[in-house]
């Protein structure tokens, strides 16, 4: 017995010696105490259609006298204001101010709250969809800013903290240790996320993941929760992906990214061994757009891309995300393997179009199904895993909406509806409008490489 706690001791003791270990804090209240005031409390305002519903237990059934004066009764309805809240943190002592793009998307108006209680009216400078950043500026001077650490030094067990303003509540502090990185959650084309177990809920949504230095090192952005609150599983976006967005947000008001054209994919055990290939490493090419900067390179389809510049894929969706690191008209080196042999190929990347921000273009069919869409492109397809080509990809689902009732979710590519292809929101728009109030519909969803098919009821047409 005494052989046993002597070695146990030895065991506990020399945790505490190993030259890598980092012991956890003894308290985080001095770095709470000196990144406060760089936080902020942001509410937004948007215009919406106003709609008086009945009150609860009341109801009349579809079609009644009563059912038809209290939905004529509800008809032209003025406007009405949505408040939200949200977090973000100040990057500069000239007022600029770093939060998601989902928490200032479509609004009218954009407070700035100080810890010391001042507020400022910001100004939306530019906004990322596909990474979910935007940039906001307020007219203030003297501000105290963060500092950026290295996201890329990060490592799994590393301690965290996050600070916001969960539920509407102020200045709230939570720790934990990062989770994982690189997390792929069907977010964007860009997933590249660092996962971490601090407490982060609605309403933290871009506000600062400090490391124990005091430096900013990740943007929360997104939860896993059944419930809608923490689970113990939250996203960040890596401040190494984000800075260069800020840099050029604050420029130009808008992001250019760049593209090579191609649908990829994983390489599975079959694809390995079909090619010849020695691993599963590298993003698989199913298709090359014609005339894209990819074609013009002489990229093939069934070439599977194992490094670029140097840098090298294991997984797919590192591709997109060194791609985009480049400015358009940049010449970057592949190396890839084609018929079992290693070749490489210089391309000029180029442009990747810009759309209009998902809450123009699917305005209304989030109103009748609670659905915000919006269209496939290569980048994001190859990040769902997606096999279509074309569709529209399910941006955010309404609680309790037709849609979420028939099980649709975050991530799923719609492409076909009642039988007839969906090549883009536009077209889906249009289906949606041929069709009659009440309707059943039939859909056809891409799920991660899987094809899911559903049915929901097409509520009522919303007032005008």
């Amino acid at each position: 017995m005494k052989l046993f706690r002597l070695l146990a001791l030895c065991l506990v003791v020399s945790t505490f010696f190993l030259p890598d270990a980092k012991a956890m804090p003894n308290s985080f209240a001095d770095l709470a105490a000196e990144q406060a005031d760089a936080v902020v409390n942001i509410s937004t305002t948007q215009m919406v259609k106003g709609r008086r519903g009945m009150p609860p237990g009341f109801g009349f059934p579809p079609g009644s006298p009563f059912d038809q004066f209290f939905h004529g009764f509800s008809q032209n309805m003025p406007p009405q204001e949505r408040h939200a809240l949200g977090t973000g943190f100040i990057i500069s002592s000239d007022g600029y101010v770093v939060t998601n793009n989902h928490v200032v998307e479509g609004a009218t108006e954009v407070v700035v709250k100080l810890k010391d209680g001042k507020e400022y009216k910001a100004k939306v400078i530019g906004t990322d969809e596909k990474l979910d950043v935007g940039l906001l500026k307020i007219e203030a001077k003297g501000l105290h800013s963060v500092h950026f650490g290295d996201s890329d030094k990060l490592r799994v067990g590393d301690w965290v903290v996050a600070i916001g303003n969960p539920f509407g509540l102020e200045q709230t502090v939570t720790a934990g240790i990062v989770s994982a990185k690189g997390r792929v959650i069907g977010a964007g084309p860009y997933d590249s996320f660092i996962q971490t177990d601090a407490a982060i809920n609605p309403g933290n949504s871009g506000g600062p993941l400090f490391n124990t230095k005091g430096e900013v090192v990740g943007i929360n952005t997104a939860i896993y929760s059944r419930s809608g609150g923490n689970n113990g599983i939250g996203f960040a976006i890596p401040i190494n992906m984000a800075e260069t967005v800020f840099n050029e947000l604050r420029e130009t008001g808008h992001v250019t990214r760049a593209r090579l054209g191609v649908y990829i994919g994983n390489v599975d055990k079959a694809t390995m061994e079909a090619l010849g290939l020695k691993n599963k490493y590298g993003a698989l090419v199913r298709q090359v757009e014609n005339g894209s900067a990819a074609d013009k390179a002489g990229i093939k389809a069934g070439d599977v891309i194992i490094s670029v510049d140097g840098h090298p894929i294991k997984k797919m969706n590192a591709l997109p995300l060194l791609i985009a690191s480049h400015r358009p008209g940049d010449s970057v080196e592949l190396a890839l393997i084609r018929n079992g042999k290693s070749i490489n190929k210089q391309v000029t990347v180029e442009k990747m179009p810009e759309t209009a921000s998902a809450e123009n273009k699917t305005h209304k069919s989030r109103i009748r199904l609670g659905l915000a869409l919006s269209d496939l492109d290569a980048e994001t397809a190859a990040a769902l895993e997606a096999r279509v080509k074309q569709g529209v990809v399910v941006k955010q689902v309404q609680k309790g909406s037709p849609a979420a009732v028939a099980g649709i979710d975050r991530g799923d590519v719609i492409f076909q509806l009642n039988r007839r292809p969906v090549a883009n929101v536009k077209q889906f728009q249009k289906l949606l409008a041929d069709s009659k109030d009440m309707e059943v519909l039939q859909l056809l969803l891409d799920r991660h490489g899987s094809t899911v098919f559903v049915v929901l009821r097409l509520p009522r047409t919303p007032e005008k």
